[in-house]
């Protein structure tokens, strides 16, 4: 019988660094030949697009591509809709696929994920390596999602019987608890006394000694990700989560996405500051997508946490292909009309 594939599972919440992460390892295989199933919130394919941009995914049309993409909401609530049926795929391919990366959404657990590995029709042929949570160092310093420890010890001194953790609180600590290695991210934005600060605050949420390791812009050898042999759908007893005794999992409802397409080329400092100031004036966590820039016949990439943004070419505009600027909001009671309509005014 052939070896189970190995598969690893890259959660963290939105804006981390998962997708550099699996870039990065795409771009330095090894020769390991990856297949890659990527889970979005949203319906435009955008971290999908950034995989297949990497230069060693084959493009559409050249070949058959181990880049999947689902868009249904988040792997922890649609694995028998979808991820069930792509697995099968990909077992089916098992020969020529060496191990496995799936990319989680930012706002799903993984934990039921790796329950659909005990699968009868899963369990024979794929096995999960590891689960890798990525951690925005900046993020969780500023309070983003992950509350002052300090703060948060003097609410519970003041009345124990309050409940302080929010949802999101609540997303990031089952992460946390379900990880094989924690990869502290961005430390490059943070100071040493900061970063350590973060980094207590992780282990507090650990339920057993797992490896802390620090990165600058989601690059790690492959070597530190790959062939943990963890069997994690065998070792889910040791990581608690806040929704075990649920049979199922409601997310925040008002959690939801916003999709922006436009035919046209912006400035990409003038959008830049445009997108902060929406994300001072509405309650966003994440933008992401593709923008159209004039004269440059390359695609920009911009991606925001916060008002905190990045952005880079990642490659030329196809011939075909219509420059359009495609931008992606994640937030919490979006107000899209309001969102297009300043941007439309650029």
């Amino acid at each position: 019988m052939a070896a189970k594939i190995p598969v690893t599972v890259i959660t963290g919440f939105l804006g981390s660094g998962k997708t550099s992460l699996i870039r990065h390892l795409l771009q330095n295989n090894q020769g390991r030949r990856i297949a890659v199933l990527v889970n979005e919130f949203g319906e435009l394919g955008i971290d999908g697009e950034l995989l297949k941009s990497c230069q060693i995914c084959p493009e559409d049309g050249e070949g058959e591509s181990n880049i999947f993409e689902l868009t249904n909401g988040c792997l922890c609530c649609t694995v028998q809709e979808e991820f069930y049926p792509t697995m099968q795929e990909l077992i089916k391919r098992r020969d020529s696929i060496d191990c496995i990366l799936i990319e989680t959404s930012g706002l799903a657990l993984p934990k039921p994920l790796v329950k659909a590995f005990r699968w009868q029709e899963i369990r024979n042929a794929a096995t999960v390596d590891a689960v890798i949570t990525v951690v925005d160092c900046a993020a969780v310093a500023a309070g983003t999602f992950a509350s002052d420890p300090q703060a948060i010890a003097a609410q519970r001194q003041a009345d124990d019987s309050i409940e302080h953790e929010t949802p999101l609180q609540e997303l990031f600590e089952d992460q946390l608890a379900c990880a094989d290695l924690v990869v502290l991210n961005k430390t490059d934005l943070v100071d040493d006394e900061t970063k350590a600060r973060v980094e207590e605050l992780v282990k507090q949420e650990l339920p057993r000694v797992v490896k802390i390791v620090e990165s600058d812009r989601s690059q790690l050898d492959a070597s530190i990700l790959l062939g943990f042999q963890a069997a994690v759908e065998d070792d889910l007893d040791s990581r608690p989560s806040h929704h075990d005794t649920e049979e199922d999992h409601d997310h925040d409802e008002e959690i939801t996405s916003a999709n922006l397409i436009l035919d046209r080329a912006f400035d990409p400092e003038k959008l830049q500051q445009q997108l902060q100031t929406l994300a001072q004036e509405q309650e966003i966590y994440r933008i992401k997508g593709f923008v159209a820039v004039p004269n440059k016949p390359m695609r920009l990439v911009m991606q925001g946490v916060g008002t905190r943004f990045d952005k880079f070419y990642d490659r030329p505009w196809q011939p075909e292909e219509p420059r359009q600027t495609r931008l992606v909001f994640i937030g919490r009671d979006l107000k899209s009309s309001e969102i297009e309509s300043q941007l439309v005014a650029l």
